[in-house]
């Protein structure tokens, strides 16, 4: 994997040798992203498949699928992957391993045909905000809401994205701002709290963000912030695109408010890393009063209703019941 810890400042790989380890990378968020997260918990399935002892298998892989399924409880992507390869290894741990390769090859895969839908959306000279990273990083390749922008970029379109920070731990400015400098995507980096001004001065064209959970009534699971840039956007009528494959909708969730939220560690709103600008060093640096204490929710819930449409890899939907159990039996 690519470890996003040391990203944009080193690029390094980052080797997980077993399925332990490849709990540990989830859980820091050395790979993070819905789809990424997905991919990443189903080798990690099978690499416990190939530990498992013959005399204790069962228990074992058991075992190992409650701890993958403990280390990020809000992507939906990680539990329809260890599900599917759990399912694979009771027959073999050759089968866990095919399973696990089949949902990385199609979440690339997914993330090809939501770009090629969603470049439609986006005409020439559009000014696009978004929010977190959803592009190649956080998926096997591709990506979620940076797609469309990609493939409107290759195919000649001149665009603009409006990057948010995305606090508390800034994958706006380390990953998305990075990804798009790598495309040579015109770009420029926001403070989260600038989005709703830009819009009011009719500055943005369009919004698309991506989804770590998407509930049967349409309502999106996002990073936190999420919900904020939805209301500011239909305060000024900006059109607002949520993107995901299906992977990602959990029909077992009603709505919104049956998704559970991840609370991370305080320490990433008091503390903030960066490059130390004479050593070269990341370092850690408080942020905040000493003593204060902080609340950190990673994602918010938006409403069905502040959501134009649903950027598929089977086309876009409106975000209701109907046409979600529509394209889940396509």
């Amino acid at each position: 994997m690519i470890n996003q810890l040391l990203l944009p400042y080193h690029f390094q790989l980052y080797e997980s040798a077993a399925f332990i380890q490849t709990v540990d990378a989830i859980r820091v968020m050395v790979v993070r992203g819905a789809g990424a997260i997905g991919a990443a918990a189903g080798f990690a399935m099978a690499q416990a498949c190939l530990e498992a002892p013959a005399a204790n298998y069962a228990a074992f892989i058991s075992h190992a699928r409650k701890t993958i399924e403990a280390s990020r409880p809000t992507a939906y992507d990680l539990f329809a992957a260890v599900e599917k390869v759990y399912q694979a290894g009771l027959t073999s741990p050759g089968a866990a391993v095919t399973a696990a390769q089949e949902l990385a090859d199609k979440n690339a895969s997914d993330g090809r045909m939501i770009g090629e839908t969603g470049q439609h959306l986006i005409h020439d000279g559009y000014r696009i905000q978004t929010h977190c990273n959803a592009g190649w990083l956080g998926f096997v390749d591709y990506g979620s809401a940076l797609a469309p922008v990609y493939m409107a970029h290759r195919s000649g379109k001149k665009i603009h994205v409006w990057v948010d920070e995305t606090r508390p731990r800034n994958q706006g400015a380390r990953l998305t701002a990075w990804e798009l400098q790598q495309e040579n995507v015109p770009c420029t980096l926001i403070a989260d709290n600038a989005a709703a001004h830009l819009m009011s001065r009719g500055e943005t064209d369009l919004v698309i963000v991506g989804a770590d959970r998407v509930a049967l009534n349409g309502d999106v699971a996002n990073k936190i912030g999420t919900l904020g840039l939805a209301l500011a956007a239909r305060e000024f009528r900006i059109p607002f695109y949520v993107a995901a494959p299906t992977s990602t909708f959990d029909v077992t969730s009603a709505r919104g408010s049956a998704i559970t939220i991840e609370e991370r560690d305080p320490q990433e709103v008091l503390f903030v890393k960066g490059l130390h600008a004479e050593t070269g060093a990341i370092t850690e640096v408080r942020v905040s009063a000493p003593g204060a204490e902080a609340w950190n929710p990673a994602f918010d819930i938006t409403p069905s209703g502040l959501i134009t449409g649903l950027i598929t890899e089977k086309g876009v939907i409106t975000p209701d019941r109907e046409s979600i159990l529509g394209i889940m039996r396509r």
